[in-house]
């Protein structure tokens, strides 16, 4: 099979010999100190929304429960990884190194392990949708890194169809070696899940790329495949060059096809999974358990170097203790030397992006030399896999000029760490462009704020003046309701004797004299007026209470009256008695 060229990368000293000697192993139950078993499992542990909890402190829950649901399509949901009881919901440390905390499901493990009712999905009596449903509801998201939710990625793209499938388990990074052990012993599962991506991606074929410094797992698959006699398969050894595994570069190098700025792959015809998601989703369609555990490399400053089955939520410490951390420890980092990140602390759990613990030391990781300044040498442009210009985005970034750095296709970063690997003046690079990044995203998030207040404002100003506006029109309404009334009410109006004589003897004064003045109509403030008056008057009460009264009753009010005659003069004097 003829194999393309990506630009750049690097040769770094791989040290993953130390933790494939040994077979993968369960990892111990979480305790420490004799303290009771605890499980912390963080409810945001893909990209997108944070789940919703599903439960409570008290409750008890059984392996493969799902305690966390998912917050929209652009989620996945989260399960309890073993059978006990809830003993809290709430904020914990996470593994990142700000050391910030997020809500999780704190669960005491009762030793018993019990699942809950699995039963196999059956996705060919199922639409796609559905399908896709079912894993997000299942948990299953990238375990390459990226933790991306694996449904959103199931779909063939243009056409209906996909040509080909893409997975990727190369594991270029140092210290690494989860995906090499997965294949080694359970390559005919892997493939399982291969065949479920393949059925429902529609793809013509599905090429399997794998390092070739990982001889055995190259076998391992390649005899999986035969066994199963999958003739669209192919198991492809592809050069070991750090960052074989990114998904644009082992597409170039399996493919010959550059994804474009801006473009997915799929509108290209090419799709790409990593092998320990390809388990996820054999474990979750074919068995029906959710993702609640992944393999998880110790490396480095250990005494025994090992891969672990490790159940999400244990806590590092539970997980190192195996191992054998030596004296000398001084980082945890979560990830390999090139891309991974310095944890906070060994309280902080496993999750689903946890595919190695590496243990730092002076002596593994010593202090880096002092950063000098940029001798513009372009080592950096030449080992940029994403053929960018690394030196031009570290001075944009330095002086926060982020339009230019963005002109400079800053997020085309894929953050490898080959330009500060191979820089002569020890600048560490990375930081800077993610620094930019971080900036960026913040200036984007207040930007949207202030648009989101700055429309809510203006919708506010348009709905007061509609109000006002269907004031004003409700008391016009009124208004002239009002006169048209009055108006026929005067229109109306009885004329009365004394008023038809007054009109008589002016009818036969103006008959008997010329007419030298127009005569006068009333205007419609006066008809306005009298028609008010005339509503008052019949709007007057005569108290019922006064009329048809005893001599006695009569009698006594008469009283009344003088003595509050009496009194009012009493008090006021100076004032002219009432008539």
């Amino acid at each position: 099979m003829q194999l393309f060229d990506f630009n750049g990368g690097v040769t770094p000293e791989y040290h993953k010999e130390a933790s494939t000697q040994s077979p993968i192993a369960v990892s111990p139950a979480p305790s420490r100190n004799g303290l009771k078993n605890f499980l912390v499992i963080p409810l945001h542990q893909s990209i997108g929304g944070t789940p919703r909890p599903l439960v409570s402190a008290g409750d008890r829950v059984l392996k493969g429960q799902r305690i966390g649901a998912a917050d929209g399509d652009m989620s996945s949901a989260v399960h309890a990884s073993t059978s006990g009881q809830v003993v809290a919901v709430e904020m914990r440390r996470m593994p990142h190194p700000s050391g910030l905390s997020a809500l999780c499901v704190v669960i005491e493990a009762d030793g018993r392990d019990e699942w809950i009712a699995r039963q196999p999905f059956d996705y060919h009596q199922h639409t796609a949708a559905e399908t896709r449903d079912y894993l997000r509801d299942a948990g299953v998201v990238g375990l390459g890194g990226a933790v991306f939710p694996t449904h959103l990625k199931i779909s063939p793209g243009k056409g209906g169809k996909l040509d080909t499938l893409i997975i990727n388990g190369a594991e270029c990074e140092p210290f690494i070696t989860c995906d090499d052990l997965l294949m080694r012993e359970r390559a005919e599962a892997i493939i399982q899940g291969v065949v479920i991506l393949r059925d429902l991606l529609a793809a013509g074929r599905a090429l399997i790329g794998i390092e070739d410094n990982k001889p055995q797992a190259l076998a391992a698959m390649t005899a999986a495949v035969q066994a199963g006699g999958h003739q669209d398969m192919a198991v492809v050894a592809v050069p070991t060059r750090y960052p074989a595994g990114g998904a644009k570069q082992l597409i170039r190098v399996l493919t010959g096809i550059e994804v474009p700025h801006g473009k997915r792959s799929t509108d290209y015809g090419v799709q790409c999974f990593n092998v320990g998601t390809a388990y996820a989703i054999h474990e979750a369609i074919n068995l029906g358990q959710p993702l609640i555990s992944r393999i998880v490399t110790v490396a480095g400053n250990v005494a025994a170097p090992r891969n672990y089955a490790a159940l999400i939520g244990t806590p590092l410490h539970t997980l190192l203790a195996n191992s054998q951390p030596l004296p000398d420890t001084d980082r945890l980092i979560m990830g390999g030397p090139m891309m991974g990140i310095t944890l906070p602390g060994d309280e902080v759990p496993v999750v689903k992006a946890t595919n190695c613990i590496l243990v730092g030391s002076p002596r593994l990781f010593p202090p880096p030399p002092p950063e000098m300044p940029c001798i513009r040498c372009g080592e950096c442009a030449k080992a940029c896999p994403a053929d960018l210009q690394p030196f031009e985005l570290y001075w944009f970034s330095r002086a926060k000029i982020f339009g230019k750095a963005q002109e400079y296709h800053l997020f085309d970063c894929i953050e490898c760490g080959c330009c500060a690997y191979v820089c002569p003046s020890h600048i560490p690079l990375v930081d800077y462009y993610r620094f930019a990044k971080s900036e960026i995203w913040a200036n984007e998030s207040e930007k949207a704020a202030a648009d989101q207040a700055r429309e809510q404002y203006e919708f506010r100003q348009l709905r007061e003046a509609r109000e006002a506006q269907e004031k004003a029109a409700r008391l016009a309404a009124r208004t002239a309701a009002g006169r048209a009334a009055a108006t026929n009410a005067l229109a109306m109006a009885p004329v009365t004797a004394p008023a038809a004589t007054s009109a008589a003897a002016s009818a036969v004064t103006s008959a008997a004299t010329p007419v030298t003045e127009p005569a006068q109509t009333p205007s419609p403030q006066a008809a306005l007026i009298a028609a008010a008056l005339e509503r008052a008057r019949a709007q007057q009460v005569q108290p019922a209470n006064t009329t048809n009264l005893t001599p006695e009753q009569q009698a006594e009010i008469a009283a009344i009256e003088a003595r509050r005659a009496q009194i009012r003069t009493q008090a006021h004097p100076h004032l002219p008695p009432d008539d």
